[in-house]
């Protein structure tokens, strides 16, 4: 089912299977080509997460396919700052030179690396992690570090595990700075709210400032105040306490509970907490009271207070309305899950070089990064590769970003398109787009079946272009550290089987301690040529596979796949549904709790001495100064990250107007047709304004996706829109896991007068 009608389709159409590309949830879609033209899109029924469903977002793919934006050269930066076209050889040949040379002279750990695909564009990222280990390298970062690190963390001490809700069954549903109405992020988004409005035995419950399309469907919009987050959360857990509406049982069997968790929130004053964050005393203990009664409930957090004020300590505040109340495991509650490739490393937080940021999960925060380039500090960055992101758009302080990226000795990226982060390189390597090779996403989050989507290429690269495992590997053959003898025995054996080949790849790993860490790379050479035509790319999927086997045996064999080598196969051949690769019953999800005894664990000192701060801190950031709060990037109809830069295919909202309340517009004096300019302390834009309902007084929003460069009429680029990071600062950040403050920004609003 799709949120807007399909275009007009032709009779005698062929169509093709892809995804869409725009969010983790990757909807199956069927393509209708008319020669390199993405002409007709339209939900694929036959796919197995999102049987047909599909937003409006999806429709416009041909934007990002055919925009006057692709590149078709590798473009090398000149001394005055133009660009001239040469050719691929000259490219891996010098790009490789200057990371070798960074290599040599400062060690590998000057390298950074940033991105790693993207939405649905997953497998170059696979493939890069080669390459850099070659030169030794160690350290990246991509966007799940501006979102999802402190979640992580919280996730990997309660259970070791990400969690997720099942909430196409559950009885009540709780967002947490999510509108899944706009942001999607789980299968069939807007089917699955409507069918919990439409049931009187199921409820919503909405945390958020806005009031949001989401949160109009709700049974109990907690309307809070902008930054207050974390107070409203520990109301609604003390309600549990208080009240005595846990789980005893589950508790007693599967929850370590430390006494100072349950006396910290005995002694919380929820009619005070419930002030601080304004929203009645009595609707919070409602809503709690629906959570404690329910036989299933969900919880979904996303960047509403992710990107927030105490956004590490708000992740463990929601978590404990599931576990106190012994909502996992069953149908409809919170689930582990299988992972096809795990999206995150080490749960060990490590330290950054330069600033001794935390690094979780393998990522280094985003706000750092800037500070770990502009210094004298001999282990600064010195080298960068960034592959299909954008950094000096999306990041926090984008020009001071922009700034840092000058900076670097040797900036290389790799993207479809001339971005603004591109503009600074000193190499631009064009990618094929992620319609013209074989791509897949890694955002298998789903209980308790979970599928993977291997999605073929529907046209060939476009001329001068290369897929991103085809650039990987190009430099790890110029860098020259596996010998092309070592790699034969692995060929040969590739084309008896893949038999034959796991034997042969067991062998070669122990021989060669290289081949395991660059195992990527000697998948894409040896088994890549063997795999039917176009899949080369698929390669690194193999040894994704054996893991998968290892780790969910039988799962994996109850879904239908004997071993990893079978599962592969059927990945390849699957097509248009993807491959279910787990199917797990309920009562197996504590085998996926990973912590030392099996058991959840809410003793975590640091979020405990957060919690009990709570009562002496002031929820305030704003000031005489700065006296709105800016949420910058917000989700709506017509945004889509970076995808689309050119604004045409907006129906509404060209130039993605800053959202205010009725009652700010009529102390500035503002009409729907005014301007204003707001100033934060990272600096000014002026845009037009839209008064809306949604907003509380003192809160005013802009979207995200906006601000980019593209062609105009006479070919030079033009921008539509406010870039919301210049107007974001990178000292805003969460005091743990040091994640932006994009939601809430101080700012100021003055009326430009015409």
């Amino acid at each position: 089912m799709s949120s807007e009608p399909t275009i007009a389709i032709n009779a005698g159409a062929e169509w093709r299977s892809s995804a869409c590309i725009l969010c983790e949830c990757n909807c199956g879609i069927e393509v209708s080509l008319e020669g390199r033209s993405l002409a007709k899109i339209r939900g694929d029924k036959a796919h197995h997460s999102s049987r047909g469903y599909t937003c409006n977002k999806a429709f416009r793919l041909d934007l990002y396919q055919n925009g006057p934006h692709r590149l078709t050269s590798p473009m090398r930066r000149r001394p005055d700052g133009s660009y001239e076209e040469i050719d691929w050889e000259t490219a891996i040949r010098e790009v490789a030179a200057g990371f070798r040379r960074l290599a040599d002279e400062h060690g590998g750990e000057s390298i950074f690396y940033y991105g790693g695909g993207g939405q649905g564009n997953h497998l170059g990222g696979a493939y890069s992690s080669a390459f850099l280990r070659a030169l030794g390298a160690r350290h990246r970062s991509n966007a799940l570090a501006q979102e999802k690190t402190g979640e992580g963390w919280v996730d990997s001490q309660i259970s070791g595990a990400h969690t997720r809700g099942e909430f196409e069954h559950s009885e009540v549903a709780v967002f947490v700075g999510k509108n899944p109405w706009m942001s999607q992020s789980f299968p069939r988004a807007r089917v699955v709210l409507r069918e919990i409005v439409a049931d009187p035995g199921r409820a919503m419950i909405v945390l958020d400032p806005v009031a949001s399309e989401t949160a109009k469907m709700a049974d109990f919009h907690l309307q809070v105040r902008p930054g207050t987050d974390a107070w409203c959360l520990a109301a609604m857990a003390a309600t549990l306490v208080q009240e005595k509406l846990l789980d005893d049982r589950f508790i007693v069997e599967h929850v370590n509970v430390p006494v100072r968790l349950i006396a910290a929130l005995e002694a919380v004053d929820s009619d005070d907490y419930a002030a601080r964050c304004g929203v009645d005393a009595e609707l919070i203990r409602a809503a709690v009271r629906r959570i404690g009664s329910a036989a299933s409930v969900g919880v979904f957090e996303d960047l509403g207070v992710q990107q927030a004020p105490n956004s590490t300590l708000n992740s463990y505040l929601n978590k404990l309305l599931w576990v106190l109340t012994g909502n996992f495991g069953r149908k409809g509650t919170q689930h582990a899950h299988s992972w096809f490739a795990p999206l995150f490393g080490s749960p060990k937080v490590a330290r950054t070089p330069v600033t001794g940021a935390p690094i979780i999960g393998s990522l280094m925060p985003c706000n750092v990064i800037a500070d770990e380039i502009l210094t004298d500090h001999p282990k600064r960055f010195r080298g960068l590769l960034v592959e299909s992101a954008n950094p000096a758009h999306s990041l926090a302080e984008s020009g001071r970003m922009a700034e840092a990226l000058g900076a670097l000795e040797h900036l290389v990226v790799i993207d479809v398109t001339m971005t603004e982060t591109a503009r600074l390189a000193d190499y631009v390597l064009p990618a094929a787009s992620q319609f013209e090779k074989p791509e897949a996403t890694f955002f298998n989050l789903e209980f308790p079946e979970n599928t993977f989507h291997l999605r073929e290429a529907l046209l060939e690269p476009l001329p001068g272009t290369l897929p991103e495992p085809e650039i990987h590997a190009r430099l790890v053959r110029e860098l020259g550290v596996i010998e092309e003898a070592a790699l034969e025995p692995l060929r040969e054996a590739a084309e008896h089987g893949l038999g034959d080949y796991a034997a042969a790849f067991g062998e070669a790993i122990g021989a060669d301690p290289m081949i395991a860490k660059l195992a990527p790379f000697v998948l894409y050479e040896t088994l890549g040529p063997s795999l039917p035509k176009g899949l080369r790319g698929a390669a690194a999927l193999w040894g994704l596979a054996q893991r998968c086997a290892f780790t969910y045996p039988t799962q994996m064999q109850r879904a239908g796949h004997p071993d990893g080598n079978a599962l592969f196969e059927a990945i390849l051949s699957a097509g248009a549904p993807g491959v279910v690769f787990t199917k797990h019953e309920y009562e197996e999800d504590f085998e996926l709790v990973k912590t030392p005894d099996g058991r959840l664990n809410l003793e975590i000192v640091e979020m405990l001495e957060g919690l009990e701060r709570l009562a002496e801190a002031e929820p305030g950031w704003t000031s005489d100064e700065f006296p709105f709060v800016l949420s910058a990037g917000e989700r709506r109809s017509y945004t889509a990250n970076d995808i689309y830069r050119n604004p045409e295919w907006r129906k509404r909202d060209r130039e993605g107007a800053l959202r205010l309340s009725p009652a700010d517009a009529v102390r500035l004096g503002l009409g729907e047709a005014d301007r204003v300019l707001i100033t934060t302390a990272a600096g000014s834009a002026e845009t037009a304004v839209e008064i809306s309902e949604a907003m509380q007084a003192g809160h005013v929003s802009l979207p995200n996706g906006y601000g980019l460069e593209y062609s105009g009429a006479d070919g030079e680029p033009v921008a539509t829109g406010v870039a919301p990071n210049s107007l974001t600062s990178s000292e805003w950040r969460d005091e743990f896991a040091a994640t932006p403050w994009h939601k809430h920004v101080p700012a100021r609003l003055e009326r430009v007068l015409v």
